[in-house]
């Protein structure tokens, strides 16, 4: 299966905005590296057959936190899933900025993997329940 996306550069480490087209594996590929090199980044990810939904990864360490730009023009944030206490903030990075977020939002990278990786082959990024929108 092949996805559009634009992510974090390994060699700058800055927010690329230039769309690619690889398979889901490269796309890994890169993920994984920017988390043992950088250990940090960003990603914007979509489906080829679509521009709406894309959900937006931004993530430093252990913590994430996944924006979902839905095809009504809605923007809403997923639920967090108690990986930070609760009265914990986690920063992001958000395309090249360090953004802080409230533990109510935060997700362990390596569920917010799972929720992509799921978006991925089912183009929905799971129940309405899980989102809150802005």
């Amino acid at each position: 299966m092949n996805v559009a996306w634009a992510a974090t550069g390994l060699e700058t480490g800055w927010f690329s905005g230039l769309e690619r087209h690889s398979t889901v594996q490269d796309l890994e590929a890169h993920i994984k590296a920017l988390r043992t090199g950088l250990g940090q980044g960003y990603l914007e990810i979509r489906r080829p057959d679509g521009d709406l939904p894309y959900l937006a990864l931004g993530f430093k360490g252990d913590h994430a936190v996944l924006h979902l730009f839905d095809d009504t023009g809605g923007v809403s944030l997923r639920a967090g899933d108690a990986s930070a206490t609760p009265s914990a903030e986690v920063e992001v990075v958000i395309m090249d900025e360090l953004h802080v977020f409230t533990a109510d939002v935060a997700l362990s990278m390596d569920h917010a993997w799972d929720i992509v990786h799921a978006f991925i082959q089912t183009g929905t990024p799971g129940g309405l329940s899980d989102w809150y929108e802005l």
